[in-house]
């Protein structure tokens, strides 16, 4: 290589090293975690997606008055092309690429984190669309969403899932209504009562009534003592107290309002 041509190779390396193919070095586009999403501090039911109920395959669901402080643990699933450019339950185009998901209850939108239970990678999506619709999945995500998750090849995996914002929800905590001890979340399991009967068939006719209300684990547990025989009505067995709560605020919503958290005896 002559001196001259020598000379011009180092001008065009450090031209090159200035810009990236004429693009200045302020415009190159920056990386962005998609787990990092912000949330914004008020969001606004959508026009559509939010009726008080509604009816899948025969049977009917129930939309939350107000999501805050709901945490639900269960198998997440995911959907991708068939349904990419189709609108979503609340109005929005499903787009698998973006950052969402359907949950059967949520008020739409709802912004929630997602946690793989498997390998604990997280993610936040925005819950815009209604699903899934298939036994024991309690949420579906966008392909992008569980690609970040690491579910995609499997197709399923388990997660928790708990609410960030959603509309309407207050900033304030989780009543806990009963005392906590160390070992409680693990070994201990909970129930949600609802009420307690001296006959039996009264205690029969909430439990089908709950039933109706997508109640399904709503179970009559009799109970003989000293002053009686009782048939209390209870939904579990749960083993996460924040769970727990959350399922009261569910039950209180649909006009359960002594609905409460007991431990097993």
């Amino acid at each position: 290589m002559t001196r001259t041509s020598l000379l011009s190779f180092v001008i065009l390396a450090v031209t090159l090293s200035a810009c990236t193919f004429d693009l200045p070095i302020k415009s190159r586009t920056k990386t962005v975690n998609p787990a990092v999403i912000k949330v914004p501090p008020e969001i606004l039911r959508s026009k559509s997606g939010n009726p008080t109920s509604y009816i899948v395959f025969g049977k009917r669901y129930y939309v939350m008055d107000n999501a805050h402080g709901f945490v639900q643990r269960g198998i997440a699933s995911w959907y991708g092309k068939k349904f990419h450019g189709r609108k979503t339950s609340s109005g929005e185009v499903y787009d698998m690429h973006a950052m969402t998901a359907a949950h059967k209850e949520l008020p739409l939108p709802s912004y929630v984190r997602v946690v793989n239970i498997k390998n604990g990678r997280t993610i936040v999506v925005k819950v815009n669309d209604r699903g899934p619709f298939v036994g024991g999945r309690i949420i579906d995500l966008s392909f992008t969403a569980a690609s970040q998750l690491g579910i995609v090849e499997a197709g399923t995996g388990e997660v928790e899932i708990s609410v960030l914002n959603s509309p309407g929800s207050e900033k304030r905590p989780v009543v806990r209504t009963i005392p906590l001890v160390e070992n409680i979340a693990e070994n201990v399991p909970l129930f949600i009562q609802l009420g307690s009967f001296g006959v039996e068939l009264n205690a029969q006719n909430l439990v089908k009534h709950l039933h109706d209300l997508n109640e399904p684990s709503a179970k009559v547990y009799k109970l003989t003592d000293a002053k009686g025989t009782f048939y209390r009505v209870r939904l579990g067995p749960l083993y996460d107290i924040n769970e727990s709560n959350a399922v009261v605020i569910r039950l209180q919503q649909k006009g359960f309002e002594k609905a409460r958290v007991v431990l097993r005896d």
